[in-house]
């Protein structure tokens, strides 16, 4: 084999190992929340846990990696939403794509890692076109004209995650999987669908601020130190 060939194939298996972890750590953090374990990650990924450290080097560098891939697909959903001409359907299409992808199932490491440039870029573009995909259904008539893009935002994160399917792939119950998938299709289509002007209840309490969504992502400070250093900080 020719070592091109050989370079090749190893940067293939690199990174079909990439994506399985990725994948195993959506997953894993699903269901285990932010105290996932990177030994549960690889062999959810079916890696070891050397291949896991080769390519990040901490479990927080793979959360961040995850968390920039997630606002990347949220950002492309809405650029997509935004060029559909129709703006229900845009506005509809991008709600679905981030649902599937499971863009809420990263809530858990709210707080417990540090924001990256990258992510506040793409943070502060998504907000930008979720607002423009807001603004434009508003327009049209065609939004609950007291639903926000906090609204939206927080729907997205209680659909993205479905503690049945988590439960069903934990359990290997490959057989369910596909009919849960089914069932959660028709309940994101009932919750969206709730989102029309057609509904004349209004909603109740007041808008949520973008503080309940975003306020949770600042790392908290870590407590002072105890015992004979007093308050100074340790190490």
């Amino acid at each position: 084999m020719s070592a091109p060939g050989h370079r090749g194939r190893r940067q293939a298996e690199a990174e079909r190992n990439d994506r399985a972890l990725l994948q195993a750590a959506r997953e894993v953090l699903a269901a285990d929340g932010a105290h996932a374990s990177v030994a549960s990650i690889a062999a959810r990924a079916g890696v070891g846990i050397g291949s896991l450290y080769r390519r990040y080097r901490t479990k927080e560098e793979l959360f961040q990696r995850l968390s920039a891939l997630s606002l990347e697909h949220w950002n492309e959903a809405a650029e997509r939403g935004l060029a559909d001409d129709d703006p229900w359907r845009g506005l509809k299409g991008f709600i679905t794509a981030c649902v599937e992808f499971g863009q809420g199932s990263l809530s858990p490491v709210a707080g417990t890692i540090e924001i990256t440039e990258e992510m506040a870029a793409s943070s502060a573009r998504g907000d930008e076109l979720l607002a423009a995909l807001v603004a434009r259904a508003h327009e049209a008539g065609v939004l609950r004209a007291e639903v926000t893009a906090v609204d939206i935002s927080l729907l997205i994160e209680q659909l993205g995650t479905s503690p049945l399917l988590d439960q069903l792939r934990k359990q290997g119950r490959d057989d369910l999987v596909g009919a849960a998938m089914e069932a959660r299709a028709r309940l994101v289509t009932i919750a969206v669908d709730g989102l029309r002007a057609v509904h004349t209840e209004p909603l109740p309490g007041g808008a949520p601020s973008g503080g309940l969504f975003t306020e949770r992502w600042a790392r908290a400070p870590e407590p002072p130190a105890t015992g004979a250093r007093g308050s100074g900080r340790a190490g």
